[in-house]
């Protein structure tokens, strides 16, 4: 079996409606655009399809260096084209997700060979997994904190805080949140890269002193060592390498500076499912927690295979709250049972909105 053809289908993609808002300082949900699907395709008939933001960007990279890559390879091999793509982004310097699509695109192929969900592939550890609340940037306090009752009463067993990015007023913030819920209820905060140290370390005592889970974020991954100075400055456990290059070689750096309790494992920043299982891996050896970033339904897959992962992320972008389609009434995300990842079963199912709304959907990640 020899890959025959690669392309990427441009798809219009609809603004989220209603729209929401990261920290400030960050854009919040896109308006209309162009996103995209790529598919593999094989000359035994079976295709790799995984939807592509940023369609243009995809696009270009597919016609200008990845097609001829790509065709007349065995798309079983995908530890060599994993190092292929390695090589080739010392030249293109691709987006973080490119190198993932086409490895998640391989590992969809292999799936819908053997008749398996990928998960099942990498060896599910688990049939279903607790989701908590990933809540995007809200008003007020007082929002807030109707967003997660909601939550709480919709299933959802954790709640994480995405704030304004402002120091005190965040802090503030995480104490009401803990005060409301009380303390069985467990809590994370990620500070999208909004800190330098001294406001990093100011935020960590509070989130110590509040007992949050973790501590997600706080500055630009950039420097390890300002990173390795705040774990030695707070008690609360730091979640970190969410969208640090180099993918599990540059966990490993956060890692053996002593700053990890947590690490963040994801198919899109970390080079698909066969660099998101590396990342977890060496966490694992370290005895420390990978914990998948973001939604989707690839993401479900890897909740299912990582055995040092706790939780799915389902985001909250809205108020009222509209809690995600694969959670259920208990919180809970389950085993995807389609071969492959099995997008194609969800589009013809109509269970995810329109084609551009499924595709756009994975904007959401940015955060």
């Amino acid at each position: 079996m020899r890959i025959r053809h690669v392309q990427v289908d441009l798809v219009p993609v609809e603004a989220i409606s209603p729209p929401f808002r990261w920290r400030d300082g960050l854009p919040g949900s896109d308006g209309a655009g162009v996103s995209g699907i790529l598919r593999i395709q094989t000359d035994d008939g079976v295709e790799g399809v995984v939807p592509a933001i940023r369609g243009r960007i995809v696009a270009d990279l597919v016609e200008r260096r990845l097609r001829e890559e790509l065709i007349g390879q065995d798309p079983l091999r995908r530890e060599w084209l994993w190092h292929r793509l390695w090589e080739l982004d010392r030249v293109e310097g691709f987006p973080f997700y490119v190198h993932g699509l086409v490895d998640a695109a391989l590992w969809d192929i292999a799936g819908k060979l053997v008749g398996q969900p990928v998960h099942q592939l990498l060896g599910t550890f688990r049939t279903s997994i607790p989701a908590y609340a990933s809540t995007v940037t809200f008003s007020s306090i007082e929002e807030y904190l109707e967003v997660i009752d909601q939550c709480l009463a919709l299933g959802y067993p954790a709640i994480k805080l995405h704030g304004w990015g402002e120091v005190h007023r965040d802090a503030e913030l995480c104490v009401a949140v803990r005060a409301h819920v009380g303390d069985a209820v467990p809590l994370m905060y990620d500070g999208s890269a909004a800190f330098d140290l001294p406001d990093a370390v100011y935020l960590g005592h509070v989130l110590a002193d509040a007992g949050y889970l973790w501590y997600e974020e706080p500055m630009r991954e950039f420097s390890i060592t300002a990173y390795k100075h705040l774990a030695q400055q707070v008690s609360v456990p730091l979640n970190v390498a969410e969208v640090s290059d180099g993918s599990h070689m540059n966990t490993a750096d956060f890692i053996a500076a002593g700053c990890a309790t947590y690490v963040r494992t994801s198919w899109n920043y970390k080079g698909g499912i066969t660099g998101a299982v590396r990342v977890a891996h060496v966490a694992d050896a370290f005895r420390l927690r990978a914990e998948v970033h973001g939604p989707g339904l690839i993401h479900q897959h890897l909740c299912m295979a990582i055995n040092n992962n706790t939780y799915y992320e389902s985001l909250v972008t809205s108020n009222p709250v509209v809690r995600e389609s694969r959670v259920d009434e208990h919180g809970l995300v389950h085993a995807p049972s389609a071969p492959g990842f099995g997008f194609e079963q969800l589009w013809e199912q109509g269970t995810a909105g329109t084609l551009s709304e499924r595709v756009g959907a994975i904007n959401q990640l940015r955060g």
